[in-house]
């Protein structure tokens, strides 16, 4: 996988796609640019601030650290104009507990630190580090800033946006659509859960049995997690992470009364982001365990089906 055409092909869409996705939609009024103009400061700021703390550190998980918490303040910022209607404040409650509960899993890694700029780096940038690709400090350094740092905090902000939306029709009453939205929202919520507490009970095992020296045997010695959630999709939690998101979006159909409005840019984003991270990954994942292929072969990547051909 060449990781900069990748990367390249991820920032041209994330142009391409906010454009044709503006013509969809009632274009924003005053008060909507007011509050997109606010979190527009909070997220070059947060950019600014990742890509000099990377690079300063070359630590590059600051994005990271920063991804389940910002989404939090840009919905609050937006509700805040929006004088917290009632769509407006459940969306926000849905994000806080989503960005509680996705901020608690990832501390379990080490990932913060008091020293905030320090923490457990994704091992996955590593990889990327020593790769030919990046071999020359100045293309690592162009990668922070445009994709690691960049792209990655517009996402963010693109699939918050619904808020936005929620905000240009305000005073549109609470209906059965914003309930599904909801409902699907803590399902996808109690769903990442479950997979994430099966995935860190067992790398936790095995890790503990690797430094007490101790054999592995049956599923520790095959090296990765296929019982359970796990049984039925090789990345459950990243399927209920953008399953989350694509509920999000329906509060914005609720509102607006358009299927197709422009913040489903963020989720349909998302999407895209998430087939490049989970390629790179499973490279990873099959360079390391013999029996991994076969694992792909006979269960789905996102959607929960297994014995899939």
């Amino acid at each position: 996988m060449n990781i900069i055409k990748v990367a390249s092909l991820l920032i041209v869409t994330l142009f391409i796609v906010p454009i044709i996705s503006y013509f969809f939609g009632t274009p924003l009024g005053a008060i909507e640019w007011l509050a997109l103009k606010t979190v527009l400061y909070v997220n070059l700021g947060a950019i600014i601030y990742c890509f000099v703390i990377g690079e300063i550190t070359d630590n590059k998980s600051q994005v990271d650290k920063l991804w389940s918490l910002i989404p939090i303040v840009y919905v609050w910022i937006i509700s805040a104009y929006g004088n917290y209607s009632p769509r407006l404040i459940l969306m926000t409650i849905l994000v806080a507990i989503w960005g509680i509960r996705l901020t608690y899993n990832f501390s379990r890694t080490g990932a913060f630190s008091i020293k905030f700029w320090e923490g457990e780096e994704d091992y996955r940038w590593q990889i990327l580090r020593e790769k030919p690709e990046f071999k020359a400090r100045w293309k690592w350094t162009l990668f922070n800033l445009f994709f690691i740092s960049g792209y990655q905090h517009i996402l963010i902000l693109l699939f918050s946006l619904p808020t936005l939306v929620v905000l240009q029709f305000n005073n549109t009453p609470l209906g059965v659509l914003d309930y599904v939205a909801t409902v699907l929202m803590l399902f996808f919520i109690i769903f990442e859960t479950i997979a994430d507490e099966q995935h860190y009970a067992f790398q936790t095992k095995k890790h503990t049995l690797i430094k007490a020296g101790k054999k592995l045997t049956g599923d520790y010695k095959k090296g990765f997690l296929d019982k359970g959630l796990w049984a039925l999709s090789r990345h459950p939690n990243y399927w209920a992470e953008q399953s989350i998101w694509v509920s999000f979006y329906l509060f914005s159909v609720a509102a607006s009364g358009q299927w197709i409005n422009w913040s489903i840019a963020g989720c349909l984003l998302l999407l895209v982001l998430f087939q490049g991270s989970s390629e790179f990954s499973e490279e990873i994942s099959a360079g390391k365990y013999p029996e991994y292929l076969n694992y792909q072969k006979k269960v789905s990547r996102f959607f929960p089906w297994k014995n899939i051909k």
